[in-house]
C-alpha cells in the first residue's frame, strides 16, 4: 500500500509553528512533536531525506501513520520541524563585536551540524526556514554585522550564505561518492591514475598536469576555511564593511 495521502493545506490554515499539539490519549502510546521529529531525524541520518516518510516514522514509533496527522499535516511540516530541531542544537552565541569572527564561527557551526546531519544542508537550499530556532539563527547572523545599512547587511549575508551552503554541499557530495563507490578519494585517484596519465601525456592539458603534479590538495576543513576567508575579504572590500 502507498503512503496515506497528505492534506494539502495546514489544519485551520495555521502554520506548523502556530498549531498547538493535541492532548495525549492515555490508551495510546504517547506521542509528541519532539518524539516524531527525533524519529524522523534518525531516519534521515541513516537514509537521507528520501528515506523519511510518515509511514516509516510511524513504524519507528510503533503507531499508525494516521495518528501523526494530529501533530502535523504534511511531510513538509515534518521537514520544517527537523530543520528547526537541528538549528536548535547550534551554538550561535558568538558576539565578539568582530563581524568577521562571529560570521566565521557561525559558518563553522553550520558545517559542524551538516557533517552530523548531512541532509540538513540539502534542506537549506531554498526558501528560508522560519521556525523559532531558524529565526534566532538568522537574527544572530544579521546582528553580527552591527549597525550598518540593512541592504548592505542582507547582501553580505546572502553572499556568505551561498558560499557556506555550496561549499558544504560539495564536501558532502564527495562523502556520498565514497559511500556509493566504496572508495575514498585517494583510492579513487589511484584507480583513475592510468587513465589520467594517458590523457595528460597528450600535452593538451597543461594546467591539469600542474594540478596533478604540484597541487598540495589540503583537507576539506582547510579548503572550507580558505574559501570562507576569501569570501569575507571580498564582502568587506566590495561592501565597505
Amino acid at each position: 500500500m502507498g503512503e496515506p495521502r497528505e492534506p494539502k493545506e495546514p489544519k485551520g490554515d495555521l502554520l506548523i509553528w502556530e498549531r498547538p499539539e493535541p492532548s495525549i490519549r492515555a490508551a495510546l502510546a504517547p506521542l509528541s512533536r519532539e518524539r516524531i521529529v527525533d524519529a524522523a531525524i534518525g531516519l534521515a541520518d541513516a537514509e537521507g531525506v528520501a528515506g523519511v516518510s510518515l509511514r516509516k516514522v510511524a513504524a519507528v514509533l510503533d503507531t499508525r501513520p494516521m495518528r501523526l496527522y494530529g501533530w502535523l499535516s504534511t511531510k513538509e511540516d515534518l521537514l520544517d520541524l527537523m530543520v528547526d530541531a537541528v538549528y536548535g542544537k547550534m551554538d550561535i552565541s558568538a558576539s565578539s563585536g568582530d563581524w568577521r569572527a562571529d560570521v566565521r564561527a557561525m559558518a563553522n557551526e553550520t558545517r559542524r551540524m551538516a557533517k552530523r546531519h548531512p541532509w540538513f544542508i540539502e534542506l537549506l537550499s531554498g526558501r528560508p526556514r522560519l521556525g523559532p530556532h531558524a529565526l534566532r539563527n538568522h537574527e544572530a547572523v544579521l546582528s553580527a554585522f552591527g549597525d550598518r545599512h540593512i541592504d548592505v547587511v542582507l547582501r553580505a549575508a546572502a553572499v556568505i550564505d551561498a558560499y557556506v551552503i555550496g561549499a558544504i554541499n560539495l564536501e558532502l557530495a564527495e562523502e556520498r561518492a565514497e559511500r556509493i563507490s566504496g572508495m575514498n578519494h585517494e583510492q579513487w585517484q589511484h584507480a583513475m591514475g592510468p587513465y589520467m596519465a594517458k590523457v595528460l601525456a597528450s600535452g593538451d592539458f597543461p594546467m591539469l598536469t600542474k594540478v596533478m603534479r604540484d597541487a598540495s590538495h589540503p583537507g576539506a576543513a582547510a579548503v572550507f576555511a580558505v574559501g570562507l576567508d576569501a569570501v569575507l575579504d571580498g564582502v568587506a572590500l566590495r561592501m565597505g564593511l
